[in-house]
């Protein structure tokens, strides 16, 4: 049966601007993105079926062009179309962080350094640096490693905080295997971070760890 035969209430499309997208299922805001099935196969079910094939929704958004388009149904077309969405999606909530306090909003903090960071294969470490009123000035990935580290340089650090003339900035970086707990060398390059800006006045407020739907707080943890 074809979804335009399915009840009103039940077609993904219509439920969603009755109800709100947060009432659809993964399946069905799948199905609204591809618009269509294929020959046999409406898009909720083969949005279903997509959703078997990787596992989680997730996953399937965080496919490469390769393995995304090795799927039927989809192509080179929905794929450019999938980025735009997720760049939207971290452009929505850079602007939210921007335009609100940091120190007021810490789940837009962490939103946006989760979108920014979770799901990199490699270690990526990141800087988002404040000015005196605890705004965003700028967002910045300045280390990448491999998939169980990345060398970090506080000398480095300190040159784009004062290039930015930022008096604060939060540290965040993830790990790949999904565990957001804080290593040692986490605390221990932290620490080196936090003494090397102290001389210049400039604070370390926090450190997240961004693991796989999960995050660590260096700062909440009492080490910061």
């Amino acid at each position: 049966m074809a979804i335009t035969d399915w009840p009103a209430d039940e077609r993904p499309r219509e439920k969603l601007l009755l109800r709100g997208a947060a009432a659809l299922s993964d399946a069905e805001l799948l199905a609204i993105f591809l618009r269509t099935g294929i020959q046999g196969v409406t898009a909720v079910d083969l949005a279903r079926s997509l959703l078997d094939q990787h596992g989680s929704l997730r996953s399937l958004l965080a496919a490469d062009q390769k393995q995304f388009c090795s799927n039927q149904g989809l192509g080179p077309a929905k794929y450019a179309l999938l980025q735009a969405v997720l760049e939207m999606g971290r452009r929505h909530l850079r602007e939210t962080l921007t335009r609100s306090d940091t120190l007021n909003s810490p789940d837009a903090t962490r939103d946006y350094l989760t979108a920014r960071l979770r799901g990199q294969e490699n270690e990526v470490f990141a800087c988002l640096f404040l000015d005196n009123k605890n705004r965003v000035i700028e967002y910045e990935e300045l280390f990448f490693g491999t998939i169980d580290g990345a060398s970090i340089y506080p000398r480095q650090i300190v040159q784009r905080a004062l290039s930015h003339n930022a008096a604060s900035l939060i540290l965040a970086h993830n790990h790949p295997s999904g565990v957001a707990e804080p290593s040692q060398a986490d605390r221990q390059i932290t620490q080196r971070i936090r003494e090397a800006l102290s001389l210049l006045d400039i604070r370390v407020l926090d450190h997240l760890v961004i693991g796989d739907g999960e995050i660590a707080s260096l700062a909440e943890l009492g080490w910061i």
